[in-house]
């Protein structure tokens, strides 16, 4: 079916789409956006490599009888902390490829760990690398990963859980050294 217009081109008459308006940015702060507003990767060839570590964490809501299942192994899709510590950890090294404009980085090491406490379970990812940018992405990617892997994992049973609170707990090396979340910001 041809939707033109009589006496009119395919094109003829359109609007084109609009596009994001390319302002200028004055801040120093937002380091993968130019001076116009548009995304960028940062150049890090200048950096010297260095160690770097970061600790995210985040939580999966649930109910007190799911954390019992996980406790006791009991849900459907088998054993559901193991599934979500693997899956955290593959998401930490595939983060480049999830994230746009985030650098490919040799991860050197990541450990996961799910804390069945209550109705929840407490996810806490550690990221470390010898590189020249910071893996704080890869920790918040691991915890993300590990809850929506566990989410997958408990939804048969508890339809309504939520992950929740994914956020970087603290950083160190690097140009900006350490960081760590101030209590206010909790």
């Amino acid at each position: 079916m041809n939707h033109t217009h009589p006496g009119r081109g395919r094109d003829e008459g359109r609007r084109a789409p609009a596009r994001p308006s390319r302002r200028r940015v004055d801040t120093v702060d937002l380091t993968h956006v130019d001076s116009t507003g548009a995304a960028r990767m940062v150049d890090v060839s200048d950096k010297e490599a260095t160690t770097r570590t970061a600790v995210a964490t985040g939580t999966l809501r649930t109910t007190a009888e799911v954390v019992d299942l996980l406790r006791r192994d009991g849900l459907p899709k088998g054993d559901a902390i193991a599934t979500a510590r693997i899956a955290g950890i593959m998401g930490a090294k595939k983060t480049p490829d999830l994230i746009p404009l985030c650098h490919p980085i040799a991860v050197s090491g990541v450990v996961l760990d799910l804390e069945p406490d209550g109705a929840e379970v407490r996810i806490r990812a550690t990221v470390k690398t010898t590189d020249r940018t910071g893996v704080e992405m890869e920790a918040l990617t691991a915890v993300a990963v590990a809850g929506l892997a566990l989410h997958d994992m408990v939804k048969a049973v508890d339809p309504a859980a939520v992950l929740d609170g994914v956020r970087v707990e603290r950083k160190e090396g690097g140009k900006t050294g350490s960081w760590a979340r101030p209590e206010n910001r909790a």
